[in-house]
Parts: C-alpha cells; structure tokens; sequence
C-alpha cells in the first residue's frame, strides 16, 4: 500500500519518541519473535551491556546478554512465546570487574498481531540495586532503617504515645513543618479536625491496616492522604510506623473519569442517560411543576458541513454555555447527542413561567457565535412538554417534548410549540412509515452497504461493518436515520435484526466462495433483539442456515445495553463467544458505561465513536480523552477502533497510540457488497504488500 509522505511533524514526533526512551531511567528493548533478534533499544539498555545503540540491532538476545546469562532467562522467554504472557522476573547481573553485583528487575511484555500470535517481545528493565541493598541494610541494622528514611519518597512518620518521634523529608514537605517543629508534636494535631476521632480510634486500638484519610499543612489546607500503619521496634522501643501517601492526584484521576462517565465530553454537560436518571429520581419522590424542554439547533448541519466539525463544537459548547447561564440552582441541562439539548424546568406552575424561560433561551442562543474566525447565527427549536399535564414518566415527556420541538421546526423555526394532547395526530405519519416499513420487510426492499476496517498500521483489510439501508421505492435510498427509530419504536427492529445478521452471513458466505479471505462482518445490534431470551439461540441459528463459522461474524453492542441486567449479561455473552461471534462497544464514549463491569466482561473490542476522532490532531480535549479511552482498551485487553477516520493525520496519531484498527471515509465509505468487492480485489496486492 502506498503512503503519502508523512509531514516533518513524524519524524519531530519519533526524534521526541527516542528523546523521552534515552532519557527514562529504564531500559528498553524489543526483540522480534521470530528469531529473537532486537530491532529497538534505548541508550540505557545498550549501554548496559557494553554497546551503542546501533550495535544492538539484528544481534540476537544471547549475543547482547552472553550464552550463560541467555541460558539463565531462555525459560521465561520461552514462557511468553508459547503462552503468550507478559512474564515478571529479577536476575543479578555481574560483570566481572570485581564491583558489586547489579540486580535487574525484567518485565517481558508479548505483543500480540491481530490473530493473537507473538511478533514481538518488549523488555523492560529497570535497575532495582539500590533498593535490594535498602532491604539488607535495613535488616542488619536499626540504624540503616533511618537513612532508609531520608531516602524514601514515601512519607515515613514514627510516633509513641501520640507524639512524633522522627519523620523524613517527604512528611515534612506534604505537612510544611521543619522536623524539629514535628518531633514531640501531638500527631492528631497534624490530622484534619473530622478525621481525628477515627485516627485516634486506630491509633489506640494499635490496628495495622491501610485507610483513607486527610491532613492538615502548615497554612490549613486539608490534603486526602493514604496511611499504612504498622506497629515495630525501633532502637528497642515500641513504636508506630505510618506511610503517608498523598492521593490528591489519585482522587483528581477518579473524579475525571466519574464526570466523563455521567457528562458529555464535548460540552461537559450532563450527558443523556444521566439527565434521564436524574428525572426519573424526581418523579419518583413526588416533585411535581416541571417544565421539560427540547431543544434542537436549525440547520446545524450546514455549520458542520461547510465549515468542520471544530467550528461545528465550537458552536455546540457556546450554546451549551448559555443554556446553562440562562438555568436557575436546581434545574438541569443536558446535551442528548448531535445538536439536541434538553432543559428540565423546576418550580414550573404554569405554562406561563415556563414561557419566559424559554423565551431567554431563544434570545440567547440566537446572538451570533464566534467559531472559525467568524460570526455564526443558528437558532433553536423549542418544544415543550409540562408534569404532570402532559405525561407521568420520562419517556413520555421526552417524547411529547419531542413531537412539540418538530413542530415548532414545522411552524418555521426558530420558536417554540408547548405540548397539546390534539398533537397526537401527528402519529399518523408514525403509522404510514410503520406500514411502509413492515412492507418493505416483506418485499425484501432492504440491503447492506458495506464499511472496510483496516489494521492500523498495516492498512491490511480486517473486517467490515454491514450498515443498513432501505431502497424505498419512491424516496431512494435511505439511511438508517430516516427510519430506525419508528422502526424501534414498533418492534420491526426484531425481524429487521434478524435480517441484517442473516444477509451479513450469507454475504460472507458468498464472498468466500468467489475466492476472497473471509471478511468478518460487523452488524449493530438494537437493544430490543439483545434483551430476547432466544437471542443467543437465534444468531447460532443464523450461522447454521448460511454456513459460516462464528468468527465470521461481529455483534457490535451499544454502552446502554452493557447496563441493562449486568447479572445476565456475562451469561449472555458467554454463550454468544462460545459460538466463536465477535463482541464489540461501539460507539464508546457517547453513553454510560460502569467502567468497572468492562473488567469482567467477555468483550473483544471497543470502538471509539467518531465524535471524539473528529477533534483529532487539533483539539486538546479530544486528544487527551481519545488516548485515555485507546490506553484503558488496551489495558483491558481489548483490541481497540477508531470510526470516523477522515484523513492521514488522524490515521497516523491513532496508530501511533497502539489503536489497531481504522474506520472512515479516508479508508473508504459504505459501499454495496458488488463495489467492496471490486475494492478488496483492487486493493488485494496492495495490501498484501504493506
């Protein structure tokens, strides 16, 4: 496959690259599986056996390390060759000057291609001497325990009788007290006023455990710290020994990741699964006199068509901004997805006060936006739906809200319509699209259109995602947005599913037989076909009628339906992996995921939803959440995709990030399974060549 030139950034990134590998205090070294040979090493590692860098290349490992020393480790690499295994040992290196022997603490880490085979081992080595000669001195001498203090990064603090006896550097600098002005100190004094009795309940008791707690420094800040509390003897006395860790950047990290969970990440709004439990919460504790708001951007589309995606967000959080300036102390604002906001109204005790609220929101969104350089002007549709005149449950209000925002689109935009009971009517268009819908089921008015996915690096073909259209017979063809929901909406969505599994089957089916390499086939799953009892039984089912193995097919699952009865979805997993299907999330990061469960979780891939990839390279947000979400995938073990990929930049920074495969029009679009297959053809020799 041939690549453009990469700009002069890539090279500055890899001279960046080997700056940071020569200058960690880590060795570091890969070797290809085949013949063990190193095709990387930074400056540490070859210096440690005598070399420059460009000596150890191509030379086999025993060549570098010496036959005894290869002899003595032969072993663990075997062990992550055959059992692909990331393998942790410490081996003493000595040599032979006569100066005391070194000790290595090695960490062999497999990486595995897309097939699960080992085309590399990564070794990283870090020189743990120093603190194997803490440990000794530490056990000959009561003394040395004390310069082991001092040299610890690890807060130390001794005290007897709830005084401080002794303390190193790391406490007095966490605290802001000199040494002499902590020893015979009070030590509760140095704890934050409403942790003391529980401290002081520990220390009494003379438990040794590891808890959480907090400090006071010097000026009166409180600082979350961790303590580990052991009880020893020191210079023939009783004492207690506390570690003091501090957890400020720790707890930082844990509350990033709860706001992304529960908040947009473009807006840093609450995000919809969160606004729709927050109103579920009020409902159920009796609030009445709410006002619930649907709002949707005119011809936002335009913005994002002509002018990007970045003016497009830009746009998006002014707007976001100023739904919330506008909002009173207790109620809520919410992005929903795309353009679509949504406002929950307290105090609410007429139609009137909800009137002025969203007269504001009209005036303020309308004043022109700042974005790209220019002034941009979009306006809101607003539509309105009041508790409890207009509906008794979330669903049903955001539904009406809904119907009365398309309505205000209708009446010419840029205004709103409040709810009214006569706006059932408009479910006539509901049920003509219904009708229509199960027609075309039945005249087999339905195809797929067919997405590569590409290896990140290699730009090899890996699979395709089957995406739905309908060839309506008057419209032409339609895109799944033009129908799903209604199709959702009335239960079409379970004979619809059970379609697009059996077309993607039989296509692969058929593909293989004109001669190309299977194609695994990824299909979107809707939550009404997941929840089915038989569903597992039906997709076995599907693979028996077409003739393809499990392999050959991927169930791509949405972040809600990984919440729903988290009891029986391992179950349910288990047993669609026992067919040999591919579990993927896709769309990650536009939902709610409880990313514990992920843990425990038979999946094998996440996709980053395309809405995070459009801010690449560019924007800040966008490249810190798009790294963190591919490093958690591979930290999970799963095999990690980008969706959206719209040029060579993006490419190169997601696989540079370990991401292993692309989806996008920079790869190719949707195309009907005759085009994808003159394109794999087309491609074939190229790709077998990259």
């Amino acid at each position: 496959m041939t690549e453009a030139t990469p700009p002069a950034r890539d090279s500055d990134q890899a001279a960046q690259f080997r700056l940071l590998a020569d200058n960690v205090p880590v060795l570091i070294a890969v070797f290809e599986a085949g013949e063990s040979r190193c095709v990387f090493a930074n400056r540490q590692y070859a210096r440690c056996f005598g070399r420059s860098e460009d000596e150890v290349l191509g030379l086999h490992f025993a060549d570098i390390i010496g036959a005894e020393a290869a002899r003595e480790i032969g072993p663990h690499v075997q062990r992550v060759l055959h059992e692909q295994v990331s393998v942790h040992y410490e081996r003493r290196l000595d040599d032979g000057s006569g100066a005391p022997p070194r000790w290595l603490d090695v960490n062999l880490i497999p990486h595995l291609d897309g097939q699960g085979r080992v085309v590399s081992t990564f070794v990283l080595i870090s020189d743990v001497t120093r603190f194997r000669e803490a440990e000794r001195l530490v056990r000959e001498s009561e003394e040395r325990l004390a310069k082991f203090m001092q040299a610890s990064v690890e807060g130390i603090v001794f005290h007897r009788d709830g005084r401080v006896t002794d303390a190193n550097p790391p406490v007095c600098e966490l605290v802001g007290y000199r040494l002499e002005e902590l020893v015979g100190r009070d030590t509760l004094s140095l704890i934050a006023p409403d942790q003391r009795d529980r401290v002081g309940a520990v220390m009494r008791a003379g438990a040794e455990l590891r808890y959480e707690t907090a400090v006071l420094h010097k000026n009166g800040e409180r600082i979350p710290v961790e303590f580990i509390v052991r009880t020893l003897r020191r210079n023939g006395e009783k004492l207690r020994m506390t570690i003091v860790r501090d957890i400020r950047e720790q707890l930082a990290a844990h509350e990033r990741i709860h706001h992304l969970a529960h908040h947009d990440s473009l807006t840093g709004l609450l995000n919809r699964n969160t606004f729709m439990e927050r109103l579920r919460e009020r409902l159920a504790s009796g609030e009445r006199s709410l006002a619930l708001l649907f709002v949707d951007l005119d011809n936002f589309k335009r913005v994002n068509d002509s002018l990007g995606h970045l003016a497009g967000d830009q746009v998006l959080r002014a707007v976001a901004e100023r739904l919330s300036a506008c909002l009173r102390e207790g109620d809520l604002v919410a992005r929903f997805g795309g353009d679509e906001f949504v406002v929950l109204l307290e105090g609410v005790s007429a139609a009137e006060d909800a009137q002025v609220v969203v007269n504001a929101l009209l005036r303020v969104v309308e004043v022109p936006v700042q974005a790209d350089g220019r002034d941009l002007s979009v306006t809101p549709s607003i539509g309105v739906a009041l508790h409890p005149e207009h509906g008794h449950s979330p669903e049903q209000l955001l539904q009406h809200a809904d119907t009365a925002m398309y309505l205000a689109k209708a009446a010419g935009r840029a205004t709103y319509r409040f709810f009214e009971h006569e706006m059932a009517a408009t479910a006539y268009a509901d049920l003509v699209l219904e009708s229509e819908l199960a027609q075309a089921i039945t005249a087999g008015e339905f195809v797929l259109h067919y997405q590569p996915q590409v290896d990140a690096r290699s730009g090899a073909l890996c699979g395709a995602e089957a995406l739905l259209r309908w060839q309506h017979p008057r419209r032409g063809l339609l895109s799944p947005e033009a129908f799903i929901e209604v199709a959702e909406r009335h239960r079409l969505m379970l004979p619809l599913g059970e379609w697009v599994m059996q077309e993607a089957a039989r296509q692969s089916r058929r593909w293989h037989e004109s001669g190309l390499a299977p194609v695994p086939l990824a299909v979107n799953l809707s939550s009404m076909q997941f929840r089915l009892a038989s569903f597992a039984r039906s997709v076995a089912q599907v693979l028996q009628r077409a003739g393809v193995p499990g392999a050959w097919l991927e169930l791509e699952l949405t972040e809600r339906m990984l919440t729903d009865d988290i009891e029986a979805l391992p179950e349910l997993l288990q047993s669609l992996r026992a067919l040999g299907v591919g579990i993927s999330i896709d769309d990650f990061g536009t939902g709610y995921t409880a990313l514990a469960h992920l843990t425990r979780l038979p999946l094998d891939k996440l996709k980053i939803d395309q809405s995070f990839v459009a801010g690449l390279p560019d924007e800040r947000g966008a490249l810190a959440i798009t790294r963190a979400m591919v490093q958690m995938g591979k930290d999970l073990g799963l095999r990690v995709s980008a969706e959206g990929v719209r040029n060579a930049d993006q490419q190169r920074l997601l696989a540079g990030w370990g991401c292993d495969e692309l989806q996008g029009e920079f790869i190719a679009a949707p195309m009907s399974a005759a085009d994808f297959e003159d394109w794999v053809r087309v491609r074939a020799p190229a790709s077998a060549g990259s």
